[in-house]
């Protein structure tokens, strides 16, 4: 009991802080006349509390659960998040091809990785790299235009952000240090919670990573993609998705792999579960590319990651991956 509750408070602790320090980073970072689009790859798509999480899985050598949140939070970001954003809120969007572009082939560069054996700590500092190529083109992109990609009006955050009374830049990131410790206590609280369950309970890692631990991980990505667009500011969310995805398979699990030992990933990875989330990258770039995100959009992207989780485990029976 004490590790279910330690885990649901640590759990509780990472959400409330990651969107906290977005907040107040966002706050601090309006000033800079920034554009909406880039501040959001930054602040949300870069995932603190996955980080942290990652890195804290790994220092209790639980790196069978942090592979398995690489996988799981990517699927779910476009099945379950993108999916809610679409029937909840339908808007117009206006994302760049080449954005879009990078976006649907980002799960591809994993393929060598995985071809090539285990994945070992050297391959982080590739992925690594990729994932800062990938950003300073989106903010060489947005910088020079000066304003946000969409068109729309510039330098305006909109909800969740704004506070009704601004806070002094200062001020703004002296409560952003305080929410990334919050951060940094709730992922060793929760792995501590993690360790427990899988002792208790004889659950898989991977499995627990790629399922629970996502589902705990993707409740913030709900809120910071739902509600914005349901405001009208579609940019943050399909930036937090976008920018989500693309760190998730190169700078997310590059810094996972430097923080722990070589992970072995199981055949059906590249059979099954790396081919259904090319599928599905490839399939919301596709979507996002018409310029409106539709209703039946969101309803063909949940449905296949309903389909995507019935088949895995009534054929293979476990998550994604298995670590060594």
């Amino acid at each position: 009991m004490s590790s279910i509750l330690l885990f649901i408070i640590g759990a509780a602790l990472l959400i409330f802080s990651a969107e906290k320090l977005i907040s107040y980073l966002v706050g601090a970072a309006s000033g800079l006349r920034v554009s909406v689009f880039l501040l959001a790859i930054i602040f949300t798509g870069i995932e603190f509390d996955d980080v942290a999480f990652g890195v804290a899985l790994n220092l209790e050598d639980l790196s069978g659960v942090a592979l398995g949140t690489v996988f799981g939070t990517a699927i779910s970001m476009i099945g379950v998040v993108l999916a809610l954003a679409a029937i909840i809120s339908p808007t117009r969007i206006a994302v760049p091809g080449r954005y879009l572009a990078l976006f649907a082939a980002a799960p591809l560069v994993l393929i060598p990785f995985l071809v090539l054996g285990p994945l070992t700590p050297l391959y982080g500092v590739p992925l690594l790299l990729l994932f800062g190529l990938f950003l300073g083109y989106v903010a060489r992109r947005e910088l020079r235009t000066g304003a946000p990609t969409t068109g729309r009006t510039p330098f305006v955050v909109p909800m969740p952000f704004d506070r009704a009374r601004p806070l002094p830049g200062w001020a703004a990131i002296g409560l952003a240090v305080v929410a990334l410790v919050g951060l940094v206590v709730g992922a060793a609280m929760t792995s501590i919670g993690t360790e427990g369950l899988l002792e208790e309970f004889r659950i898989a890692g991977a499995l627990f990573g790629a399922t629970i631990a996502t589902l705990v991980l993707t409740l913030e990505d709900v809120l910071l993609t739902v509600e914005p667009t349901r405001r009208g500011a579609a940019d943050i969310g399909i930036a937090n998705v976008v920018g989500s995805v693309v760190f998730g398979v190169t700078g997310k699990l590059g810094i996972i792999l430097l923080a722990g030992g070589s992970i072995v990933v199981d055949d059906g990875v590249l059979a099954w579960h790396l081919p259904v989330l090319v599928g599905m990258t490839a399939l919301a770039a596709c979507f996002l590319s018409t310029g409106r995100l539709r209703r039946w959009h969101g309803y063909v992207l949940l449905a296949t990651y309903v389909a995507y989780w019935v088949v895995s485990f009534a054929v293979f029976g476990e998550a994604p991956v298995e670590a060594d």
